[in-house]
């Protein structure tokens, strides 16, 4: 993505990909239904602007880019949406991005695209917890504060942000701590680094990365699997700060020596991950092994970072330093 635009922006795009923001109520469930102008006017800000490309101040450009369940994308999908706003800030019009999505899985596309965001103009990302044909629906609010935000001058040079249910967080250690409460996300910390990457969005195939939560009985058999069926990445969900049983460490070692990148995170919401305590299982035995430890970033966005890395082609070490470029 460009590097930071001069002044005198005036259009602001409008990126949407379906979730519950855009969904409506049916007998087989909720299911989006509506495109982005249908939302812009439901947010009553900027209507008469959607689409029109006038450039006139507060205009929005409006781009359907697909109208999935966030629990249903791919990749592939995640990587369109990082594509889609390039190309938006590509304009020399856009003044910033609003994109629209589901809440399932927004902790790990909003990151992605913070991966790739070298501009300082205002990348938003907001959804809904209800649907927009519900009597209490939170889409129309969290559109009309997110497009607020990206007029805000402070938001600019930020990075990626989450907005909804009244907070404004950056994406890079943002999670999602409710099914249902307005206020969907949180944060492990709000002031991580943001480690970029400058080796261009990847356009075909990407790297699979598996993740495994661990707990008490966990089989090391996954590891192996993961291996078998050649994954070029995993990450591990552990307990505490790192750890696991010392058959996990174990598998860990082989699937190194198979030139597999592991990455460890913690399942715990908050708190530093360091690599503490030993005991054959501990993140000091990991490490040993040869996995890398997430200081900072939780597996879903340990996860996209290793999938860009490693389609990146990055090395063990490379790979080392950017996990460890986390630390605040």
């Amino acid at each position: 993505m460009a590097a930071s635009p001069p002044p005198g922006r005036s259009t602001t795009a409008l990126i949407t990909t379906g979730g519950t923001i855009a969904a409506h109520t049916t007998t087989d469930g909720a299911v989006p239904a509506l495109g982005a102008d249908d939302l812009l006017a439901a947010s009553n800000t900027g209507a008469a602007d959607a689409g029109a490309g006038n450039g006139g101040p507060g205009a929005v450009r409006t781009v359907d880019l697909m109208s999935v369940d966030s629990s249903a994308m791919t990749v592939a999908d995640q990587f369109a949406v990082v594509r889609a706003v390039a190309e938006a800030l590509a304009d020399p019009a856009t003044a910033g991005v609003v994109v629209t999505h589901g809440t399932d899985t927004m902790e790990e596309t909003a990151f992605l695209v913070d991966l790739y965001l070298t501009d300082d103009r205002p990348v938003v990302f907001t959804g809904a917890q209800l649907p927009a044909d519900s009597p209490d629906a939170d889409g129309p609010r969290n559109l009309a504060a997110a497009l607020a935000t990206v007029r805000d001058p402070a938001s600019g040079g930020r990075g990626v942000l989450v907005v909804a249910g009244g907070r404004v967080l950056p994406a890079r250690g943002v999670f999602k701590v409710s099914t249902t409460d307005a206020a969907a996300f949180d944060s492990v910390s709000t002031d991580l680094p943001r480690p970029v990457l400058t080796d261009g969005i990847p356009l075909g195939r990407t790297a699979r990365v598996d993740t495994f939560a661990l707990y008490p009985g966990v089989s090391p058999g996954l590891i192996a699997a993961a291996v078998a069926q050649n994954a070029a990445g995993i990450v591990l969900a552990a307990t505490g700060s790192g750890n696991t049983h010392p058959d996990i460490t174990a598998e860990v070692a082989l699937a190194v020596a198979h030139g597999v990148t592991v990455v460890v995170a913690s399942r715990v919401p908050y708190g530093e991950v360091s690599a503490t305590y030993g005991g054959g299982g501990g993140a000091v035995d990991l490490h040993r092994a040869g996995a890398i430890v997430s200081p900072w970033l939780r597996a879903p966005q340990a996860r996209m970072a290793l999938i860009a890395l490693l389609t990146a082609k990055s090395d063990p070490e490379a790979i080392a330093e950017f996990f460890a470029a986390s630390v605040m």
